[in-house]
């Protein structure tokens, strides 16, 4: 087991629900059960502060002197968050760390959610010792990305919204698995989609790997066979977890906008 001094909780803040556990930073792992709450309708600051107050009490880390990092569905910017994916409006030019560190009596390490996934991805996971360019995604709700150079993210790059003129529609609404479950799609069928959407980023971008993450990913055998691409692609290694663990890691070392190129080689 971890000694307390190499825990930190990490709290996933998602459109859906509100992950939260306890992490052992050395091994990149939960040392505790995962503990989940729907996020509040309409997803207003007060109610969602409300409910990562429940996931911190079940947890039994409300009064820890555990670090404590939080994830969010949104461009944050100096603690900021200047857009809002799922959640309320309110969000947008939010002074959202201060607000959550006022609310928890605590200081919090507060960052974009596919970007804490990436962080938790390149500490312990798929993209470990990666050292060219690394495009993480997360499919679920939404498309996330994280962009890794050399161990180095590049903060709140967005890509699920690369438009696609033919549909009128951007990535994420043509191809996040939420499409596939409200179009019905087959996994073949969505995986045409995919082809589509890692294509244009492999155009763009010429990444050294692709990593998929989100629930889904569990499923990768599905659908990652049926994408020909000539960039290697693979499922993130902690999946639904990677926002837990990549937001308690913000803990430790620097800001997540500016890690170390060891932390990946290491």
């Amino acid at each position: 087991m971890a000694s307390t001094g190499t825990r930190a909780v990490g709290i996933d803040i998602g459109g859906t629900g509100i992950k939260g556990g306890v992490v052992d930073l050395d091994a990149g792992e939960l040392v505790s059960d995962r503990v989940k709450v729907p996020t509040p309708e309409g997803a207003e600051p007060d109610d969602v502060l409300g409910a990562v107050r429940q996931v911190l009490d079940t947890l039994g880390a409300a009064e820890s002197d555990y670090p404590l990092g939080v994830a969010f569905p949104a461009i944050v910017k100096n603690g900021r968050t200047l857009s809002a994916a799922n959640v309320s409006d309110t969000w947008i030019d939010f002074p959202a760390e201060q607000f959550f560190e006022k609310g928890l009596g605590r200081d919090i390490h507060f960052a974009n959610d596919a970007d804490v996934a990436g962080l938790a991805e390149v500490r312990y996971g798929a993209a470990k010792g990666v050292k060219g360019l690394v495009l993480l995604t997360t499919l679920g709700t939404g498309i996330g990305s994280a962009l890794i150079y050399r161990g180095e993210l590049v903060p709140n790059t967005e890509l699920g919204h690369l438009q696609r003129a033919k549909h009128g529609k951007d990535a994420e609404a043509y191809a996040a698995y939420s499409a596939m479950e409200r179009d019905e799609l087959s996994w073949k069928e969505w995986a045409e989609r995919l082809q589509w959407y890692y294509s244009h980023l492999e155009f763009l971008f010429s990444p050294d790997l692709f990593v998929i993450g989100g629930g889904v990913s569990k499923h990768a055998d599905k659908f990652l066979p049926l994408l020909d691409l000539k960039t290697p692609v693979v499922p993130a290694v902690h999946r639904n977890n990677a926002g837990i663990i990549g937001a308690a890691s913000l803990s430790r070392g620097a800001a997540p906008a500016h890690l170390a190129a060891t932390t990946a080689a290491s």
